[in-house]
C-alpha cells in the first residue's frame, strides 16, 4: 500500500469512528450532533447545516461501500472549506455584472 493509500485510510477511518460517535448519541438532529464533532459546521446555516451532515454521511456509506476513501474525504474538505469562506465573509459582497461584456486583446 502506498503512503498516499494509507493515509487516505486512516482518515477515512477517523471520519467513520466520528460519525459512529454521532449515530449512537439520541440527542438532537444529525446536523446538531455533527456540528458538536465538526464545530466547523456551526459557520454553515441551518439548512446548510443539514445538507452537510446528509452528504457526509452518504460520501462515507459510498467510500465503505466501495473502497474509495477519497469520495469521502473530499465531500469534507469540500463543506470544511465553504464553512470557512462564510466564516470568513467571503460571499457576502454584492456582485456586479456588466451589461455591455468589452472584448480582451490577446496577451
Amino acid at each position: 500500500m502506498s503512503e498516499s493509500a494509507d493515509a487516505a485510510r486512516r482518515s477515512l477511518l477517523e471520519l467513520a469512528a466520528q460519525l459512529v460517535a454521532v449515530s449512537t448519541s439520541a440527542e438532537g438532529t444529525l446536523a446538531a450532533r455533527m456540528s458538536d464533532r465538526f464545530p466547523w459546521m456551526l459557520a454553515l446555516s441551518p439548512a446548510d447545516q443539514e445538507a452537510c451532515a446528509a452528504d457526509v454521511l452518504a460520501a462515507a456509506r459510498a467510500s465503505f461501500a466501495t473502497n474509495q476513501p477519497h469520495l469521502a474525504i473530499s465531500e469534507l474538505s469540500s463543506w470544511r472549506e465553504t464553512a470557512t469562506a462564510i466564516a470568513a465573509g467571503l460571499g457576502r459582497e454584492s456582485l456586479e455584472w456588466l451589461k455591455d461584456p468589452g472584448a480582451v486583446e490577446r496577451p
